[in-house]
Formats: structure tokens, sequence, C-alpha cells
């Protein structure tokens, strides 16, 4: 900006200089606080004298636009930098349809939030307290140490290679066939899902899904304008009869399905139920999209195969997979696992959007993973989970004896109170110092308000009884004025 200044004749030099520099402290482009050059560099700058500068610097500090500091330079002062003209954006008017539905379905902004000293149901992320930090900072400093400043230059969209094999491993020890099958790393599920959709889908497009499902889930399928076709839940997964009538005569392009600690309602999915929603989603091509949420925390059922294990050698399921709710959610590390040729396409969508997710990141949970210390986290966090789940479950079912349990573990479980509008019980309790996740958030069209997802990982046992104790009161408070709404 210095070097913008052409000398004319008639004035002398320094002026010059500090009029330039006025105008440019003027407009904003010299901020306050701002070091101008010393004068030995300005004079270099501008192919004059050092006096010259020291001139144009005198004149500038008498005006008040700069002062000296012995020892340190010469700083730009903020009282006469004119403020620019009023211009103001009404950035309502320039949204897109997706601004505007991702915007309408933001929870986080339209729900209640968390206020110190509330007991808080509504979070199903792990508690920190668990993680091994001593066994994270090894695995920082001993993935730095190998890799060096490669691992913070730019890497590949696919993923950080070592991490990718201990992928490709990790998907095989679940019986998945790596038979032209690939994989690519995201920033978590979120990513994953969306980065799908935007490659395979277009608006207008059927997709299917449980009815409920996660909430992110419909909102990433809302924001591409998808049309969602619900299938009922049951007791033990997705209700068969209705998974057939509602695919009949319809061109669908996906389905979405959560097999196992199904997001809200934490059923488990029976094999039997594995194999038939499966075979029938094949036989109709109608390829699946499996969502493998906390899959590895399973404590209350034997071992229940992904999809993409029945699958075998076919490249019918694309499965995404996340540490994001079992392991350091901050990493936001999660992957796609599928036909190569889908993968494939999936790269250049994923080059496209953030070149590729932090290969530091990746490198440091690989070095954690192989390190043996995941295995020994799984085991400490399903004891202490299935611990607060039969607690929880104890709880409720001596304090809301009305209330419809569904789940098997994992995070939360899924509450059925007939003839209550768990909106109404969400004041109640919110005025009592207790939060919840209402269930109409998981439905498509919001149609079910009579549920309640409760989330117990980061809480105390005093906490959770407590906590459960004030819903009970709630529902009585409601009952009360049922009652004398009747009379």
């Amino acid at each position: 900006m210095f070097k913008d200044l052409i000398f004319v004749d008639g004035t002398s030099k320094y002026v010059q200089i500090a009029d330039h520099i006025t105008k440019l402290i003027e407009d904003g482009m010299l901020i306050e606080g701002t070091k101008l050059p010393s004068s030995r560099e300005l004079s270099s700058i501008l192919g004059v004298g050092r006096n010259t500068i020291v001139e144009a610097y005198g004149i500038l500090e008498e005006k008040e636009f700069v002062e000296t500091l012995k020892g340190k330079g010469t700083f730009v002062l903020g009282n006469k930098i004119k403020m620019k003209s009023n211009w103001h954006i009404d950035w309502n008017t320039k949204t897109n349809r997706y601004a505007e539905i991702a915007e309408q379905l933001d929870i986080v902004k339209s729900e209640d939030k968390w206020k110190h000293g509330m007991i808080s149901f509504k979070s199903i992320s792990p508690p920190g307290e668990l993680f091994d930090m001593e066994e994270f900072k090894r695995a920082f400093l001993n993935r730095i140490s190998i890799e060096e400043h490669k691992i913070l230059n730019y890497g590949y969209a696919i993923g950080y290679r070592p991490f990718l094999q201990y992928l490709n491993s990790y998907m095989i020890e679940k019986g998945a066939c790596s038979k032209n099958k690939d994989i690519i790393v995201t920033n978590g599920f979120t990513e994953g899902l969306d980065m799908l959709l935007s490659a395979f889908t277009k608006p207008g497009d059927y997709i299917l899904c449980e009815n409920p499902t996660h909430n992110t889930a419909l909102k990433i399928m809302k924001t591409h304008e998808l049309n969602i076709i619900g299938v009922d839940m049951m007791e033990d997964g997705l209700d068969i009869d209705d998974l057939e009538k509602k695919i009949k005569d319809r061109n669908i392009k996906f389905a979405y399905l959560i097999p196992s600690y199904h997001n809200p309602t934490g059923v488990v999915m029976s094999i039997s139920k594995r194999n038939k929603a499966y075979n029938i989603l094949r036989e109709n091509n109608i390829p699946i999209i499996e969502d493998g949420f906390n899959e590895e925390l399973i404590y209350e059922s034997s071992h229940a195969i992904p999809l993409t294990t029945i699958d075998g050698e076919n490249n019918g399921v694309i499965y995404l997979g996340s540490y994001s709710k079992i392991l350091f959610p901050g990493l936001r590390i999660g992957w796609i696992y599928g036909d190569k040729r889908a993968i494939e396409i999936l790269e250049s969508v994923k080059r496209c959007r953030n070149i590729h997710t932090s290969f530091l990141d990746q490198g440091i949970l690989y070095e954690f993973l192989k390190s043996g210390a995941f295995e020994k986290y799984i085991k400490k966090v399903r004891r202490v989970y299935k611990e607060k789940y039969e607690f929880t479950k104890e709880c409720i079912e001596k304090n809301i004896k009305e209330a419809e349990i569904w789940g098997e573990g994992g995070l939360h479980m899924f509450l059925k109170i007939k003839g209550i509008d768990t909106r109404q019980l969400l004041r109640v309790c919110y005025e009592k110092g207790v939060i919840f996740m209402p269930g109409d958030v998981f439905y498509i069209n919001r149609e079910e308000n009579s549920t309640l997802r409760l989330g117990f990982t980061r809480l105390s046992y005093e906490e959770i009884e407590k906590g459960i104790k004030i819903i009970k009161e709630a529902l009585e408070t409601i009952k009360k004025q049922q009652n004398c709404g009747k009379m």
C-alpha cells in the first residue's frame, strides 16, 4: 500500500507521504494498533531519505494520527479512523431453499436450552471423564514423532492410509466382505450421509427410513428435498409388513436404516428381521445406507451382524461408521464403506468440499486405536453404560409406571407415555430444572407427541434418580390438570 504513492512536483515529499498515510488511516486501510514501517524500511520502499520519513511521521504525530513509542516503533491511533458510510444487507432476502430448510430444522436453535444447574437428559455423547487422556497424549506424541511435518501438510481425500488399513481390517472383523469394496474417511456421520445424498439423489427422489429415526439424518434428507417414506418401528425393529406396503409401487432411491441401538428408540433389530428387511430391499433393487450407530456398545444382546455382512460380495449396502458417539466426538471422524466405484465418486465429492478430513486427527486416532486402548475403553464404557442403563430403567419402572420403555441400552432409552403430550411435560419439567428431548423431533412429520428420549451417559446416579422423580412429579401435575378439565 505504501508503494502506491506516486510523487508529484510542487509539494514536499514528506507532506505527500504524510497525506498518503493519513488517507490510509481515515479509510480504515491501516487499523488501530498497526505498526508502521521503520524510517529506514519506508525510506527504502519509497526511495527517499530517512529524514523525509521522520518529518512525515512528525506531522502525523502532531495531528494525533500516530504515536511513537520509544524502542518499539510508530503505531496508528484509532481516533482518526472514519466510519464507513452505512451499508446494510438484508441477508434474509439472500438465502436459498437449502439455508431456509436448514434453519427451520435446527433444533439447537429452536429447542429449550440447557441452563447451569439443570439435569439434562438431552445429551447422548460420551462423558469426557471416561476418556483415557494419558493414552491419547501418547498417541499424539507417537504419531507426530513418526510422521513429523508430513502429517501437518495436505493429505488425500480418501483418508490417511494407515487409518484406512485399520478400518478395512475393522470392517472385516465385523464380517464384511472386502472384495471390490473401499473406504473413505469423513468428518463424522453427518458429512458421510450428506455426501452420499449429494452424489446419488436429486430433489423429489424417494428415500425410505424407520419412523422415528435419527433427527440429523431427517434434517439432511429434508435439506436435499427428498420425499421421505417412514416405516413403523416395533420393539424388535422395523415393521416388516409396513415395509412391504410402503415400497409397493414406488421408485425408492435408498433405504436408510439403523439396525443397532436405533436412534432414538434404542432398539436392536433382531437377526430375523435384518435378513427379512435385507432380502425385501434387495429383491426390489433398493440400495441400503446402513448407519452403524453405536453397535460397538451392544451389551444387552448377542452380537448382531451388520447388514453389510449379510450383503457379502454384493454391493447393495453402503455402511456409515463413526466414532463420534463412542469415542472423542470432537475429532469428528467417520467413514463410508461400500462399493469401490461408489467410493471413487464420493472421493471426488469430498475433494470438492473440504479436500480431506484432518490427517492429524486421523493419525492420532489411528495411533490410539492400534495401541489396544480402544478395546480397553470399550470394555469399560460397556460396563458403565450397562449399569447406568439398568439403574435408569429401574428408576423409571419405579416412578413412571405408565411409561412404555423401548430400547436395549447404548446411550439412551425411549419412552412412550400414552395420553401425555411430552411437549407439555417438557415445559413443566423445564421449570423444575430438568430437560430432555421430546420425541416428536425424531418423526418425519413430527406426528407423534407422546414420546421422549432420555440420554443418561453424562449424568451421575444421583442426577438420574432426582431427574426421574421430577419427571414423575411433572406427570402428576399434568394429570391433575387433565382431571380438572374433565370435571
